[in-house]
């Protein structure tokens, strides 16, 4: 077992990075962000400005806003500032009703907002928020995390900075433990249950975002169509099309819009879902204990952690690969895989989905979450087999945090002109 003050500063690094959100995190950043600005400035803004890096562009044009039927940051912005609360964190909308939502359609239609593009930061998480009324003017700054407020001034009076150089953003906390796979490992398998069982909480928040998505027709419908009698046919009734009608069902809901909370991971709730439902759903379809359940959800959530210490909050690299790959570490713990085992699974992720592209957070994730999902199952069997993709082939190397690090290294930098494209082709498509 770790020493006890490593345990405390891995839970404490699980407990910041595993929290509950309403909606896709970005949009929810930037209304918390303007709830800020607006409790700053005492009173209901007049003019609101929003200067945006383009990852949080990015991931905020197409996705549905909770309880609203509508997508994009206006809306957002504008139910930040009327309604929101910065102590709700990313739940910052949740007191929405159906009267707060006209009136943030028509604080919208009056053309209050201003939405642009920051220039001169390399921050790929940053968002500036700029709250007018009068003579009197507020301002709030979150950068590399998506609560992490570090500015906040009031009529040119300076109240909060925490301002640094700008950076890349791949560690939001320098204090932060540093992990690798076999401290994961050790800490998930070792670690008391008392101390860890409060994992169980994504199981309940995400398992309830699959059930909300059968209560109506959100995004792509992914997760309901892969229930239908067809689809049944192709995919069988079988532990694998249960993992990946559960999982895909929860992105469909967080991603259309439901009013669902989902218990994110890094700052995603598709991270969160996709680290959570597949073990949960192999855990009760294969019988595995309570305790076990804990453990393997642990090393899920932790292995995606520990990627995204290396790759960044948010990258040109798909989500789902991280946390996927952390699913299938839970599934092959479940399957009663040791440590090499552990090490197999996520080589042949690695090799599998490397260079999947985000293409900003949208209904369509499911699609993603799906693949993602699909070859996490497959490379836990495979491993369970002592199949792996070895080091004489792609990007793997013999080391697993060697590996690792290879794959986050060219969703980091690599693959960064990629994502300047794949803005400008987003930001002039016809209609946008």
């Amino acid at each position: 077992m770790l020493e006890k003050n490593i345990r405390e500063q891995i839970i404490d690094l699980i407990h910041r990075q595993v929290v509950p959100a309403v909606g896709c995190t970005e949009p929810m950043a930037v209304a918390l962000c303007t709830a800020r600005a607006t409790e700053l400035l005492g009173q209901k803004p007049e003019r609101i400005k929003a200067l945006l890096s383009a990852n949080i562009l990015k991931n905020a044009m197409g996705v549905g806003i909770p309880g609203t039927g509508m997508i994009g940051l206006p809306i957002a912005i504008s139910l930040g500032s009327l309604i929101g609360k910065s102590e709700y964190q990313l739940e910052v909308i949740k007191d929405l009703t159906p009267e707060s939502l006209e009136e943030g359609k028509q604080y919208v239609a009056e053309n209050h907002i201003d939405i642009k593009l920051k220039s001169g930061i390399s921050e790929k998480l940053y968002v500036e928020i700029t709250c007018e009324a009068g003579e009197n003017k507020a301002t709030a700054i979150i950068s590399k995390a998506h609560t992490n407020f570090v500015y906040e001034e009031m009529n040119g009076k300076v109240l909060l900075n925490k301002q640094v150089e700008a950076g890349d953003g791949a560690s939001e906390d320098n204090d932060d433990i540093q992990l690798n796979l076999k401290l994961v490992w050790d800490f998930a398998t070792t670690t008391p249950i008392n101390e860890i069982d409060f994992i169980l909480e994504a199981k309940r928040y995400n398992m309830n975002a699959a059930e909300e998505a059968l209560k109506g027709n959100y995004g792509h419908c992914v997760g309901k169509t892969m229930d239908r009698p067809i689809s049944r046919g192709l995919f069988g009734n079988s532990i694998y099309s249960h993992i990946l009608s559960k999982t895909a069902s929860a992105c469909d809901a967080r991603m259309g819009g439901a009013m669902v909370p989902v218990m994110s991971n890094s700052g995603s709730g598709n991270q969160g879902i996709c680290a959570t439902n597949p073990v949960v759903v192999f855990a009760k379809e294969n019988g595995n204990t309570p305790d076990e359940l804990v453990r393997a959800l642990t090393l899920s959530h932790l292995t995606a952690i520990y990627i995204k210490q290396n790759l960044g909050t948010l990258s040109a690299l798909c989500g789902c690969i991280v946390a996927c790959t952390g699913s299938s570490c839970g599934i092959t713990y479940l399957m009663g895989g040791d440590y090499n085992n552990i090490c197999y699974s996520i080589k042949n992720m690695i090799a599998n989905l490397t260079g999947m592209v985000c293409d900003g957070a949208k209904p369509s994730c499911a699609l993603k979450v799906s693949s993602g999902v699909s070859t996490a199952v497959l490379s836990a069997m495979l491993s369970m087999s002592n199949q792996h993709v070895t080091e004489a082939e792609g990007i793997i190397d013999k080391d697993i945090d060697q590996s690792i690090r290879n794959l986050t290294s060219l969703g980091k930098h690599a693959m960064n002109e990629m994502d300047i494209m794949v803005l400008d082709i987003m930001t002039h498509k016809n209609g946008c």
